[in-house]
């Protein structure tokens, strides 16, 4: 179940990664083009904000059924903290990666707010682009590629 659940929690990520690098390129350009608010932005938001939740519900199993999670009780968290791997998988990764989610939500319901195109769309891009350079900070690259 754990090998199903980091395989599902790996392949998610691709599509989490490249919705939110969509809605976050269409909101700057559209942004920096001084373009007009459509119901397809709208939808580019909300699909981002649905699979980024989807996948902090698949992170949160997969970190409670973790055996690095008896780390916590076998080393401490001095211990945990001094080695970078056991930090990144149990500190880092998914402290950074709820912040992002939480950014996103943010984002778009500040989005929603908004009462011209402009400040809608200059909303995403500030949000989303920020959890994105989060996400991509934390991903543990040399598991997720090799």
């Amino acid at each position: 179940m754990y090998q199903t659940i980091t395989s599902v929690h790996s392949y998610w990520a691709y599509v989490v990664l490249l919705v939110l690098v969509i809605a976050t390129l269409n909101a700057i350009i559209k942004t920096l083009g001084k373009k007009e608010y459509a119901a397809s932005d709208f939808r580019k938001a909300l699909f981002t904000l649905i699979v980024s939740h989807i996948q902090l519900l698949i992170g949160l199993v997969l970190y409670v059924i973790s055996p690095r999670l008896q780390l916590f009780s076998e080393l401490g968290m001095g211990e945990i903290m001094k080695n970078s791997l056991n930090r990144l998988y149990l500190v880092e990764h998914p402290l950074i990666n709820i912040l992002a989610v939480a950014l996103i939500t943010i984002g778009y319901s500040k989005h929603k707010k908004k009462l011209t195109s402009h400040a809608k769309l200059k909303t995403i891009a500030i949000f989303y682009t920020i959890a994105l350079v989060l996400f991509l900070s934390r991903i543990p690259w040399n598991a997720w590629i090799g």
